[in-house]
């Protein structure tokens, strides 16, 4: 997934390159939310349960034509667990439809999102909610683990990030996310760019599997392997941001 990060010197450079951006949004999100990254907090992590599957190897394959159909495979269950009571007479089904979260958004993000890309092989999806808060985890939490899906990680100060997964018919990474998130949006600006530009997805593949060839070699979790990336990440972001205005040339 993306993770772009600028120290406190490159924040200010980008944001001097801002073009008016105060009272814009883009799909209900400030552009200058979505140009200024949250850092995250390791310590602040809340750990939910332990995997019951192994975490897949860092390895960067071929892309394949059936991570779409996998996506679609994950997308139909998480719609599924959420359709509406049948039995709407039914007092405790009134009840619990009084106090539903709704889906606002299933997005196939990272890299076997964009074709001719070479990805690990985990599928990566944003889940947006119109809330994913903790009074309304007892309504959404159930339904996704009905569905197969792992509730681990809690991110309360990342974009209130929820982080499931699962693992079948292939890994996936699940992101629970609130309306209007920023970093939805930012995964959906990375994701287009490398559809559409094929310089910068060549980039990114050659990015990925030195990155992943070096954790492996080094024994290294998946962090180190984000950490690699950034560089690079951060410099096709900047190309972006250009293209889409929110930064001056």
């Amino acid at each position: 997934m993306l993770e772009l990060e600028y120290n406190n010197d490159e924040y200010a450079d980008t944001m001097t390159m801002a073009m008016n951006m105060a009272n814009r949004t883009v799909n209900g999100v400030p552009v200058e939310a979505i140009l200024k990254p949250i850092e995250m907090n390791e310590e602040l992590v809340q750990r939910i349960a332990h995997r019951k599957v192994k975490v897949p190897e860092i390895a960067i394959v071929e892309p394949d034509p059936q991570w779409l159909d996998h996506f679609e495979t994950f997308r139909s269950r998480i719609l599924a667990a959420f359709e509406p009571p049948k039995n709407e007479d039914d007092p405790q089904e009134g009840a619990d439809n009084a106090s539903r979260v709704t889906i606002l958004s299933v997005n196939h993000v990272g890299s076997t999102s964009v074709p001719n890309l070479p990805a690990k092989a985990v599928i990566d999806i944003d889940l947006v909610l119109s809330s994913n808060t903790l009074s309304s985890e007892t309504f959404y939490v159930p339904r996704l683990e009905a569905a197969g899906f792992q509730f681990l990680l809690r991110e309360p100060e990342w974009h209130g990030h929820r982080f499931l997964v699962a693992s079948e018919p292939m890994s996936c990474n699940l992101h629970v996310f609130g309306p209007q998130c920023a970093e939805v949006e930012r995964h959906r600006i990375f994701r287009d760019w490398l559809q559409q530009h094929d310089d910068d997805r060549e980039l990114y593949a050659r990015t990925k599997r030195d990155a992943a060839a070096i954790s492996r070699e080094k024994g290294e979790p998946v962090m180190g392997y984000t950490v690699r990336k950034d560089e690079v990440i951060r410099r096709i972001m900047t190309r972006a941001f250009t293209e889409l205005g929110y930064l001056s040339g």
